[in-house]
């Protein structure tokens, strides 16, 4: 006990406060299984990822497992597609799908970057907010629509006006004259690459955006203080600083091109033959996919359709693996310049 003295002068006695009677919080006795149930729930959830992705590679090796009894590894470069002869072959939709997502991504990776950059460090403020709200509404539009617009809008004017002078200009060009040579049709392998582009570049100005964003506005003004250029900035600062968050945006555009169905269906012709002309219907997996598939009559039919599948999945996860190596690569040179 301890006396101290009231306000009228008479000493008093408060108790002393020690370890063994200050009052204690109330203990949960139950934290520990609580911890163990959050740790064990939130390890099935992930596991339950690498579960779908086996599931779904066991399916598919069964389903199409006719045909690569078949056929064997020489499914992969013959050009054949025969239902009535039940002879296929995967080549033609494997180079539609690569030519197209590659060619939808050398458009849409500069546009996209131009429109992150000026959105980030040119556009008035009024005009900032406006803009970007369109970018996102364009990613919001389904692919069907763009399928539409592509083929009763895009092809007639691509055909009337587009091909021929990349017919009379590039057409010229020794060696590359060959890729734009051709009866101008609308649909091909050119005007799906085109769609793919103006599908793509929403998504991929989304992330160059927010990656630009995330640059410390100390880096940028300092370099301006130094008398660095809007083009210097962009090029040594923001560049270099965001230029992990620039890959993974191109990434998921890749992996947005690579398994589109509905847009590229529309416009690329879908037809099982190779031309070296753009100008030539073509097709992907995924179109072939979804043109034949409620059509395939026979097991061996419908055993290489999902096998097509297969090479699909095959082709996206072998993408994803090297874009993670790369930033793997990014990361580590980092670190050792650092």
């Amino acid at each position: 006990m301890t006396a101290v003295l009231d306000n009228g002068g008479l000493a008093r006695e408060i108790p002393r406060v020690t370890a063994t009677n200050f009052p204690r919080p109330p203990m949960l006795h139950n934290n520990a299984l609580m911890d163990a149930l959050f740790r064990n729930l939130t390890r099935f959830f992930a596991l339950l990822v690498f579960s779908l992705l086996a599931a779904i590679m066991v399916s598919l090796l069964y389903g199409s497992s006719l045909s690569l009894e078949k056929f064997g590894a020489s499914f992969l470069w013959s050009a054949e597609w025969n239902p009535v002869t039940e002879e296929f072959g995967a080549l033609v939709p494997i180079v539609g799908t690569l030519v197209t997502s590659f060619i939808a991504l050398a458009i849409a990776i500069p546009v996209s970057f131009g429109i992150a950059v000026f959105l980030t460090e040119l556009s008035p403020t009024w005009l900032r907010r406006p803009l970007g709200t369109a970018i996102e509404m364009l990613a919001a539009i389904p692919s069907i629509i763009y399928g539409m617009w592509g083929l009763f809008i895009f092809a007639p004017l691509f055909q009337q006006y587009a091909q021929p002078f990349l017919a009379k200009t590039l057409g010229n060009i020794p060696g590359a004259g060959m890729l734009f040579s051709g009866v101008p049709m609308g649909i091909g392998m050119l005007a799906a690459s085109l769609i793919l582009a103006i599908m793509v570049i929403p998504f991929i100005t989304a992330v160059m955006r927010d990656v630009c964003e995330l640059v410390p506005a100390m880096l940028k003004e300092s370099a301006y203080a130094l008398g660095s250029t809007t083009w210097e900035v962009v090029s040594r600062v923001v560049l270099p600083f965001t230029k992990v968050g620039v890959i993974g945006g191109i990434m998921l555009g890749l992996g947005r091109a690579l398994g589109e169905t509905m847009a590229v269906t529309f416009v690329i012709g879908n037809a099982h033959q190779l031309s070296l002309s753009l100008f030539a219907p073509g097709n992907s997996i995924a179109s072939a996919l979804a043109n034949e598939f409620t059509e395939a009559v026979g097991d061996i039919y419908t055993s290489a359709l999902i096998e097509l599948g297969l090479i699909l999945f095959v082709i996206t996860t072998v993408v994803l693996a090297c874009s993670k190596l790369l930033l793997l690569q990014l990361a580590k040179r980092e670190g050792t310049t650092t």
